[in-house]
Parts: C-alpha cells; sequence; structure tokens
C-alpha cells in the first residue's frame, strides 16, 4: 500500500529543491537543502560519506523530507520515515539523481569532477505523509 496519491507522486516528480532533515545527536534536528528522487515508495538522496547528514542517519534512522508551499497554497507535504544507507560505488544513483536536475552537459561535467567521490544513498522509506496545503 502506497502512502502517495496522484497529487503527491506528481509534486515528488518534479526536479525541486527539498528540505531533508535528520536528528544530530545533540536531538535537535539538522535540516539541508538536498536534490532527491522518488524510487517507487521510497525517496533517495545521494550524499559524500562524510556529511552530516549521513552520520546522523548512521546513528539514528528516522528523517523527514519536507517538499512543497512554495508559491503559497501550492501543494506542500511533510514525509517522515525511516532511512537505510546503500553505497553508490559506480554513482548509478547520483547519476540518476543529477540527470533528473541538469541538463546532460551540466551532468556530465559534475559526473566527471565527482568521480573520485564516496557516495552513499540516503533512502526515506516513508511512514508518515502529512499534507499541508
Amino acid at each position: 500500500m502506497t502512502l502517495f496519491d496522484d497529487r503527491a507522486r506528481t509534486v515528488l516528480s518534479e526536479p525541486v529543491i527539498v528540505r531533508f532533515t535528520t536528528i544530530r545527536p545533540d536531538g535537535y534536528p539538522h535540516t539541508v537543502p538536498v536534490w532527491f528522487m522518488l524510487d517507487n515508495d521510497d525517496l533517495i538522496v545521494f550524499s559524500l560519506r562524510e556529511a552530516r547528514k549521513v552520520a546522523n542517519a548512521t546513528a539514528v534512522s528516522r528523517g523527514c523530507l519536507s517538499i512543497g508551499g512554495d508559491p503559497a497554497g501550492s501543494p506542500c507535504y511533510l514525509i517522515d520515515g525511516d532511512l537505510t544507507l546503500e553505497d553508490d560505488p559506480d554513482h548509478s544513483i547520483a547519476a540518476r539523481i543529477t540527470h533528473h536536475y541538469e541538463s546532460p552537459e551540466d551532468a556530465a561535467k559534475d559526473l566527471a569532477a565527482w568521480q573520485d567521490e564516496s557516495f552513499v544513498v540516503l533512502r526515506l522509506k516513508p511512514k508518515r505523509v502529512i499534507k499541508l496545503a
């Protein structure tokens, strides 16, 4: 059973910057703007392995993604869920997401520049979807 209706799926298919929240060791939220993609019913984000959000997700495997609300009155959702981490050794997920956001030329340049980076994928498995608008 999916938590997303057709309207939410449409919003989640757009290449927009979203806010991604993990929990810091001191218990406070850590929210950063990220690129993401809908992957079946999961939301995926790629990141450098050394990033704070990866360390947070390793310690506390819960997170939230916030999307929409701009302009005022447009669809807006908060999506809470459990986080898992996956390696992305061949950068295939990073490439999928980058191509979702950038032109083929820009994506190719960025991916070439990142070829020696160590990426992981943060996979948010939704548990609750809150429709705000």
